[in-house]
């Protein structure tokens, strides 16, 4: 897999600059957050303080070797089946740890005893290259499934955040059509379905 591609990829699917009150990464460009370049105390403009004037200043290069280096190595995702990588590394960069969760809740599903501590250690490791061992296909399609389940709950609790799964016109938000790109298309909610998956939202 090329990861350095698949980042490319990530970085194209977040977008420029954005400053949205109702998400809570705060400031935002090419899907690295203010909370991010603070903690890696990124002052890219220099002035002692690390502002949403830095993360504008933030480039598309600089997010690849942030995602790389924080979102795909630190985490040990080298560590899973390598289809699956792809999936588990942008749900990464869009929800931290919570990407891990995801795949520790799955593979409990499937009959492994894991903790949900959002950590890849050995035996989540483990766990997902024998539900791989299986049927491939099928692991990554559940994940990226679980992944959407994920941002349904997340609507259905949050209210505000309900403009990112679905549109002002009552179609597939972002959030939904991202976890669908890792998703088989015979697995993808008709327009029915989200409809009627999100009818309580109002």
């Amino acid at each position: 897999m090329d990861v350095s591609r698949i980042a490319n990829e990530i970085v194209t699917r977040e977008g420029g600059f954005v400053d949205d009150p109702d998400d809570p990464g705060g400031a935002t460009n090419h899907g690295v957050t203010i909370h991010t370049l603070r903690r890696l105390g990124l002052d890219l403009t220099g002035d002692g303080a690390v502002t949403s004037s830095d993360v504008r200043a933030l480039d598309r290069d600089t997010a690849v070797e942030i995602f790389l280096k924080e979102y795909f190595h630190k985490p040990g995702l080298p560590l899973l089946p390598e289809p699956l990588q792809a999936s588990v590394f942008d749900m990464y960069v869009n929800a931290g740890s919570n990407a891990v969760r995801i795949l520790q809740g799955l593979l409990n599903q499937m009959g492994h005893d894991l903790r949900r501590d959002g950590v890849l250690g050995p035996l989540t490791a483990r766990a997902a290259h024998a539900a791989a061992a299986v049927d491939m296909a099928a692991f990554v399609d559940a994940y990226g499934i679980a992944r959407r389940n994920y941002y349904f709950d997340l609507a259905d609790r949050r209210p505000a955040s309900r403009k990112f799964a679905r549109t002002r016109a009552g179609t597939k938000g972002g959030w939904i059509k991202r976890a669908e790109d890792f998703i088989s298309a015979g697995y993808h909610l008709s327009d029915a379905a989200f409809a009627a998956r999100t009818a309580a939202w109002g």
